[in-house]
């Protein structure tokens, strides 16, 4: 940009300033809340860090016990061949705990999602409980309802895929509820005016533009559940997680990092199907648009 230009720039610029000195000045309320905001973070940082008794020397000189734990964890191994078709078998039932935790999950809070949003339930007490609702459920963690679930149903991947599924099922009733209030209206009134019913709005008007969007959440969750599943199998919930505690006890941490990695490397496989296939759904979204 030369002389000139920068010149008539500022004029502009100037001239703005002149015709609307409201909007460049800012709003006093505006910035004394900014202030407030930026303060009180300021103040619960200082609080925590007091009251939580956090020591940063003990935190610096625990990287050396740190460096003795990974020396201790190299090379991975789990010992036999026996060992590994044990921990692999584990690790299949992990992901097969994920997986049904986070299908049925789904499939059971879509139509409480329908009925948790306005534009489907127009009755402000109808959908205000059935948020709520799902609100309780999903704020109890799934370490909390596998601890729950193997009281009740004992030991085992049963008690695991229960707990994930209640996990779930609150967060995905209140992730597909926001979604479904998030759909384009055009379609809506199109086929509100072309006299449609409620059950054909949401059939051709809604969840045409709302699958995709789901079924990214639902490849997400998948992946993060394998995770979940590996910490609820630590409470005797299932999987490769009971593994990892009882090798963590009775200090074999080669089989630990060996765990540790098998984990990893099936998260990572799990993360580059479900890109692929969300890829995929976004781009038959786009070809159907």
């Amino acid at each position: 940009m030369n002389t000139p230009q920068k010149a008539i720039l500022a004029a502009d610029i100037a001239a703005l300033k002149t015709r609307y000195p409201d909007v460049f000045a800012g709003s006093r309320q505006t910035r004394v809340m900014t202030i407030g905001v930026v303060s009180a973070l300021v103040l619960g940082l200082v609080l925590g860090i007091v009251t939580l008794d956090v020591d940063w020397m003990r935190f610096l000189s625990g990287f050396g016990k740190l460096g003795e734990f990974v020396v201790r964890m190299l090379p991975p191994s789990t010992g036999t061949w026996s060992k590994f078709l044990i921990y692999l078998h584990a690790l299949a039932e992990t992901v097969a705990i994920a997986f049904l935790g986070v299908l049925i999950a789904a499939i059971l809070a879509f139509p409480f999602g329908l009925l948790a949003a306005k534009n489907i339930v127009p009755a402000w007490l109808f959908h205000f409980v059935t948020r709520r609702f799902l609100d309780t459920v999903r704020g109890v963690d799934e370490l909390i309802w596998a601890l729950i679930w193997v009281g009740v149903v004992g030991l085992g991947p049963f008690a695991g895929v229960l707990a994930l599924i209640c996990a779930n099922f609150g967060v995905f009733g209140k992730l597909f509820s926001e979604a479904i209030e998030a759909a384009d209206k055009k379609p809506i009134e199109g086929i509100i005016s072309a006299g449609g019913n409620q059950f054909q709005v949401i059939t051709f008007g809604i969840l045409p533009q709302v699958i995709p969007i789901l079924a990214g959440q639902i490849l997400y969750f998948f992946e993060s559940n394998t995770r979940s599943a590996t910490i609820i199998g630590i409470v005797g919930a299932g999987g490769i997680g009971l593994h990892l505690a009882e090798q963590i006890r009775v200090l074999e941490y080669q089989h630990v990092s060996a765990l540790i990695l098998m984990i990893l490397i099936t998260v990572a496989i799990i993360d580059a199907i479900s890109s692929r296939l969300r890829f995929a759904i976004i781009g038959r979204r786009d070809i159907l648009a």
